[in-house]
């Protein structure tokens, strides 16, 4: 295999530059961001920066793309605490002699609220979501190394106002088949806001990411490990490094895998009062047929709040 070096390094170099923009960056508008992942991602316990042939991953990390051989259409619906529920939709192609794309959707509902006077008289009520809509492409490099991009626009809407921003994620993934090996870097939700609820505006969620996928020699089990949320404020630059996430995914047979993950981030994110031995440790199954899939996943964020995640993927 001859790699050329110059055009290889570039987009490694182009990411790697974007980190110094995107530090000391937190979540602090658009949640929906951080939870829009498939069943297959959260079961894994998000560690699937570095996941091929997965076109649900390209929220994650778009240089997924062209690892994916067929047009797919996903979808996931995810049941969260209260009443609070998200979804996420996608359609991946590809485009003869470019490059592949792929059009995502999610949304996340957050439910009705009582409105009420200063004096708590009940007048009627409103509700709260988040809309988020993006186009990606990547394409290759070299038949080992793989580029994307992805550009969004976001929505949140509260009552009667709104505020709506722009955003941009980039990837690489270089593919080590010898070794069973994938490596997948990617920055997220770069960018900034077009119109806000009152005048200030708020960074965004973004996130960097740095992740390894390797299946076992002799064994069916693929194991996934991730770094996440390293550019969240810290106290000190170690505790970067907590934001962790692993797991595995054994086959059963043709059709059945098993998985089991766990995300470090989660656990520290619960307070003391919420966490238990089962915080951040998430499970799920999936079953794969010739032209259809279907997973399903479960999470946990503390003793009484378990999340749950169900994809359906279609070959087209």
């Amino acid at each position: 295999m001859t790699f050329r070096w110059g055009s290889t390094l570039a987009p490694f170099l182009a990411l790697m530059l974007c980190v110094s923009v995107a530090s000391a960056q937190q979540a602090t508008l658009f949640p929906v961001l951080r939870g829009a992942i498939s069943a297959r991602s959260a079961a894994l316990g998000g560690a699937t920066v570095a996941l091929t042939e997965d076109p649900a991953t390209v929220v994650l990390n778009p240089a997924v793309l062209p690892t994916v051989t067929d047009r797919r259409v996903t979808a996931t619906f995810l049941k969260h605490v209260a009443d609070i529920n998200s979804g996420m939709a996608s359609y991946q192609g590809d485009i003869e002699g470019t490059g592949s794309f792929a059009v995502t959707a999610m949304f996340t509902s957050y439910g009705s609220f009582d409105r009420a006077d200063r004096f708590g008289t009940t007048t009627g009520s409103f509700s709260a979501s988040d809309v988020v809509f993006g186009v990606s492409f990547a394409r290759e490099i070299d038949t080992l190394i793989t580029w994307g991009v992805t550009a969004k626009y976001m929505q949140s809407s509260l009552d009667d106002m709104a505020a709506s921003a722009i955003a941009f994620d980039a990837g690489v993934m270089f593919r080590l088949p010898q070794s069973r090996t994938n490596i997948g870097f990617s920055i997220l939700n770069l960018g900034t806001q077009l119109a806000t609820y009152d005048g200030t505006k708020d960074r965004l969620p973004v996130d960097v990411r740095l992740g390894v996928n390797h299946r076992l020699r002799g064994l069916p089990l693929l194991v996934n490990a991730s770094l996440n949320h390293l550019a969240d404020d810290v106290a000190r630059f170690t505790d970067r490094f907590l934001n962790f996430s692993v797991g595995g995914e054994f086959y059963v047979g043709k059709y059945v895998r098993l998985r089991l993950g766990y995300d470090n981030s989660t656990r520290n994110l619960s307070g003391v009062n919420v966490a238990t031995q089962l915080t951040g440790v998430s499970g799920g199954l999936g079953v794969r047929l010739a032209t259809f899939d279907i997973d399903y996943a479960m999470s946990s964020l503390g003793s009484s709040a378990m999340l749950h995640r169900m994809t359906v993927g279609l070959d087209l």
